[in-house]
């Protein structure tokens, strides 16, 4: 079976930089893998890919050695079943609050008898080899978002579930859960005591931390910490950039023309 280069990764170390895809559309997902992502998530839970979109895109990341990971819409067993079957090597589940709902995630993403998941791997077979049913279990990720009050007061139950591989922090999120403005890097106090309570309590509970970053420097100073999966912005995001840097320049060199043509 083909390796998750996630776990190679973390064996040894290191921290995976995540891309993040919103732009349904198998080209751009191409074009973001190429570039040299540890790993891709596609984004089904917020923005405008579906699972129809999400089957190209899937395939466009196969072009490269970039790990495809799919966040689903929430803690549903279907769609966490049909991502895996899809191909994908890793699932970030949201809004996960409890040990019961860990469990829950934990089963439906792995064969029996360590868990529920329905047999039927069709894309997965092209993608991960012909063993795929006999190595998925230890092969694929699965994380857990932390982004409530609640998971935070059963935040070492949650991780204390058998077969849970990681946790992923939402900031924005976590952020409005304390109250808090809903940002990426810059947070609040109250939201930074937080992060630094579920990196600490991931840690101890042998488990790779994972959270969301506006800016490269952001994702920078969480590695420092100890994170081991940091996303940097999204494929949206960093295309309107781009595109705002671009006519910047362009109207600072034509400030008279008071005009997009050029």
């Amino acid at each position: 079976m083909r390796e998750n280069r996630l776990r190679t990764l973390w064996k040894s170390g290191g921290a995976a930089v995540n891309g993040w895809l919103a732009i349904p559309n198998g080209f751009s997902a191409e074009t973001m893998a190429h570039q040299g992502w540890d790993s891709l998530t596609i984004d089904l839970q917020h923005g405008v890919v579906d699972y129809q979109s999400m089957i190209p895109m899937l395939q466009a990341i196969s072009t490269t050695d970039t790990v495809p990971v799919v966040r689903v819409p929430w803690l549903d067993p279907a769609a966490l079943m049909k991502a895996l079957d899809a191909g994908a090597y890793g699932v970030i589940c949201p809004m996960i609050n409890t040990a019961d709902e860990a469990a829950r995630l934990v089963a439906y993403t792995h064969y029996a008898p360590r868990g529920t998941r329905s047999f039927g791997p069709v894309r997965a077979l092209l993608y991960g080899g012909a063993d795929y049913p006999q190595h998925a279990n230890d092969t694929i990720v699965t994380f857990a978002m932390i982004e409530t009050a609640q998971a935070l007061e059963n935040l070492d139950a949650i991780m204390s579930v058998e077969g849970l591989d990681a946790v992923y922090i939402g900031p924005s999120d976590l952020s409005l859960a304390l109250g808090c403005r809903p940002v990426f890097d810059d947070v609040d106090p109250p939201v930074q005591q937080a992060i630094d309570h579920i990196l600490e309590r991931a840690k101890a509970h042998g488990l790779v931390a994972g959270i969301h970053n506006g800016t490269p420097e952001g994702a920078l100073a969480r590695i420092a910490k100890g994170f081991q999966f940091v996303t940097v912005s999204s494929d949206a995001r960093l295309m309107a950039a781009g595109s705002q840097q671009v006519l910047a320049k362009m109207r600072a060199a034509q400030p008279a023309a008071g005009s997009t043509s050029y």
